[in-house]
C-alpha cells in the first residue's frame, strides 16, 4: 500500500522536489552562465563573478546570492528552503537554499535574482526587455 501511495503522489505532484541537476539546469537557462568549480564544489557564474553554488556545506544545499531585501522576502515565504548563511556573507544576501523543501517555481526565482544582481547591466537590461531567453 505505501508503495502505491508514493506513486500516486509522484503521479499527482511530479517533480515536486528539486534535485542538484535541477538546480543546475536553471543555473545554466541563464544568459551567458558558465559552470566552474570553487572549494570542491559547483558554482554558477556570470560576467566571471558567482551568482550560485551547488553542494555546500552539503549535497543537499545550494546558494544564491540574493540582495539582503529579497533575502528577507524568500526567507519569509519560504522558511523551510531559503536561509541567510551564518555571518557576513549571510548579511549581504547569501541565502542557502534545502533542495528537497524547495518548489521549482520559488527556487527559479530566487536562480533568476540572483543572476539579476550579479551580471552586467546591459545583460539584465536585454533579459527584462525580452531580448533574451531563459528556457
Amino acid at each position: 500500500m505505501a508503495h502505491q501511495t508514493l506513486c500516486y503522489r509522484t503521479h499527482i505532484f511530479p517533480g515536486e522536489t528539486v534535485t542538484p541537476n535541477d538546480f543546475r539546469r536553471m543555473a545554466l537557462a541563464l544568459p551567458e552562465t558558465e559552470e566552474r568549480s570553487h572549494m570542491s564544489h559547483p558554482d554558477f557564474r556570470v560576467a566571471g563573478k558567482i551568482f550560485a553554488t551547488l553542494g555546500y556545506p552539503d549535497k543537499s544545499r545550494g546558494m544564491v546570492k540574493l540582495s539582503p531585501e529579497e533575502q528577507h522576502y524568500f526567507s519569509k515565504d519560504y522558511s523551510d528552503v531559503f536561509v541567510p548563511v551564518k555571518g557576513a556573507w549571510g548579511r549581504r544576501g547569501a541565502t542557502s537554499v534545502h533542495l528537497k523543501a524547495a518548489k521549482k517555481d520559488a527556487l527559479r526565482k530566487a536562480i533568476q535574482a540572483a543572476w539579476r544582481n550579479t551580471a552586467p547591466k546591459r545583460l539584465s537590461e536585454q533579459l527584462d526587455a525580452g531580448g533574451l531567453s531563459t528556457n
